[in-house]
């Protein structure tokens, strides 16, 4: 479910910032204007609503309902597929779900409420009798038939009694509640593993599909496989509650695919761990004990995920290349809390530092990470982003020990995102990561997702700001030879000159690097004139930043530091004035091909 907290004015913003830590995944949308910090801004609120509600995303609307009302009204059309939409005061006291309350608004008012210590006005009768909604059960379980909850809603709220079969689980939600309950009444609810039959039935998470593969198996056969087994047994695949294998698997597609198409999570166990189960196998193989360190894979792990105090219902079940088996818990299976995730590490890029350039995939993966790890100020500006997280930082020169510490955290199962400027791909870690497991060739670290989100760069920024100076072929330059001999760097000089391009220096001066500017800027003047426009551009997307304009004849030291970027035209480049504003553009070659 994911949640768009939007907040019209600044006191609203303040109270989605204190609650959006809770759910992961969430952002804060904030109207222009009123709101100074948001995920993303907007100018038309009603057009926003109508927006995000088209794209079923869930809505939290701090404001007044009827604004909400009105917004979404003309949209309505099937409540079994909108979205959940909330209203919920400024202060935090009501919460009201407006639709989709039996489709988790009900829920996640109930959830505000406990944060807000607010009240949630629900109006669904059978969470205001009774405290339960047999079309909304609990997170983990599912409904076969859920047109059938209406009919035996309305009879238990007329005073009937409903009869509770429970044949796999732990239905307590349902027991222990207001509802009336009689061994023999007439109309049942059916709580069962099993492909559902007349009976209104609901699933809970008690299945644990153990699998097993060669490496780069197809998905599809994987797949098909456990979908055949399930119905060659009866089962459902709603009552299952993880994907199990062992951690050698972790970084398989084909695992991974199967978890997705039946929407659960996949978890990993040791083969030390799946050998424990040895005793309990059906099928134990001293071939897959030569292998992997454990007699059974996919009966281990079914085993495993199922608990102690589970079974095996269904043995090993082998196509060409892969094997399930099934295992049934005592109870229901909380797959957050057994085996083992596969970690991911998200290297994100935040741009120059101001929010509304930090782009919604990046501003996703901070807000998904358990942990965030950075360079200090990098951090800082993420503000409300990142709290209630745990924060890993370093020095800045200290790169490879953050990347480091966010490989090893991934490597634990954890959910990382390592914090760049600009572009995570341009002079920043996102090639450090990949440079490091190549290396090393560590198991953990390879089994580990890793994700590159794109960020603004500083030169797209600085483009931005001066015009369009980019508009032709560039090339960009870092003069910093702590990395890169500086014969390199001169050769590449010598080359962007030859080549006329467009050229903007990173890292162009340091306390003790001062020479290296001077060099670039003669080696350039040999190929440009000397009244060739450059743009220094500096603390781009912060409250100190500057953009200044001179010559390359003019160019020294003096002019930058390491929070500067140096731009310098090529031969073509064109300083225009504008209403009293400088604007640099590169020409293309439009005028030559109109004429």
């Amino acid at each position: 479910m994911s949640i768009v907290f939007v907040a019209l004015t600044e006191r609203g913003a303040e109270l989605a910032k204190f609650l959006i830590p809770t759910f992961p995944g969430a952002v804060v949308h904030g109207r222009r204007g009123r709101v100074e910090n948001a995920d993303q801004i907007f100018d038309d609120t009603i057009t926003h609503f109508q927006d995000l509600f088209k794209t079923g995303q869930t809505i939290v609307g701090i404001c007044a309902a009827g604004i909400l009302v009105r917004a979404v009204a003309p949209l309505l059309a099937d409540k079994t597929v909108e979205p959940p939409v909330l209203a919920i005061s400024e202060n935090g006291a009501s919460i009201v779900p407006l639709l989709g309350g039996h489709h988790g608004a009900n829920r996640l008012a109930q959830e505000l409420a406990k944060l807000t210590r607010g009240h949630p006005a629900l109006t669904t009768a059978g969470d205001v009798a009774f405290g339960v909604a047999l079309d909304d059960p609990p997170v983990g379980w599912h409904v076969s038939n859920p047109g059938k909850a209406r009919d035996i809603m309305a009879a238990v709220l007329a005073g009937e009694p409903v009869k509770l079969d429970v044949q796999a689980g732990d239905a307590g939600w349902l027991s222990q509640s207001a509802m009336p309950v009689s061994d023999s009444a007439e109309r049942v609810i059916r709580v069962s593993h099993k492909k559902a039959a007349e009976e209104f039935t609901l699933h809970p998470p008690v299945l644990a599909l153990g699998v097993g593969c060669e490496r780069n198996t197809d998905a599809d056969e994987l797949i098909g496989l456990a979908e055949k087994t399930l119905e060659d047994h009866g089962l459902t695949n709603q009552a299952i509650a993880c994907v199990a294998s062992i951690d050698v698997k972790m970084d398989e597609n084909a695992v991974h695919a199967l978890a997705d198409h039946l929407g659960v999570p996949a978890r990993f166990f040791p083969a030390e761990e799946l050998e424990r189960q040895s005793a309990r196998l059906i099928n134990p193989s001293d071939v897959v004990f030569a292998e992997v360190g454990c007699h059974g894979v996919s009966e281990g792990a079914a085993l495993a995920a199922a608990g102690e105090a589970g079974e095996l219902i269904v043995a090993k079940t082998k196509s060409k290349r892969a094997t399930v088996a099934i295992g049934l818990a005592d109870g229901n299976i909380n797959a957050q809390s057994i085996g083992r995730r596969r970690g991911r590490l998200s290297v994100v890029g935040i741009g120059p530092g101001k929010s509304d350039w930090r782009t919604p995939a990046v501003t996703k993966a901070v807000t998904r990470a358990e942990d965030v790890v950075g360079y200090k100020l990098y951090l800082d500006l993420l503000g409300d982003l990142i709290a209630g997280k745990t924060q890993h930082m370093s020095e800045l020169a200290q790169e490879e020990d953050r990347v480091r510490k966010a490989l090893d955290l991934a490597g634990e199962g954890r959910d990382v995102a390592l914090v760049c400027s600009g572009d995570a791909g341009i002079y920043a870690l996102a090639t450090l990561v990949f440079e490091l497991i190549d290396r090393e060739n560590r198991a953990d670290w390879n089994r580990t997702l890793i994700e590159v989100e794109p960020g603004v760069s500083a030169i797209q920024a600085a483009a931005s700001r001066i015009g369009a100076p980019i508009g032709h072929d560039f090339c960009t330059i870092s003069l910093s030879d702590l990395l890169t001999p500086w014969e390199e760097i001169e050769r590449r000089l010598k080359a962007a000159a030859e080549g006329d391009f467009v050229v903007a220096f990173y890292n162009p001066v340091s306390k003790r690097r001062r020479h290296q500017l001077e060099i670039a800027r003669d080696t350039l003047l040999i190929r440009r004139p000397a009244e060739t426009p450059v743009m220094l551009a500096r603390n781009l997307g912060r409250i100190e930043e500057t953009v200044t304009y001179i010559t390359l004849g003019e160019l020294t030291p003096d002019h930058a530091d390491m929070l500067t970027l140096v731009m310098v035209g090529n031969s073509q480049s064109r300083l225009i004035n504008l209403g009293g504003n400088p604007r640099v553009y590169t020409p293309r070659g439009y005028a030559a091909k109109m004429a």
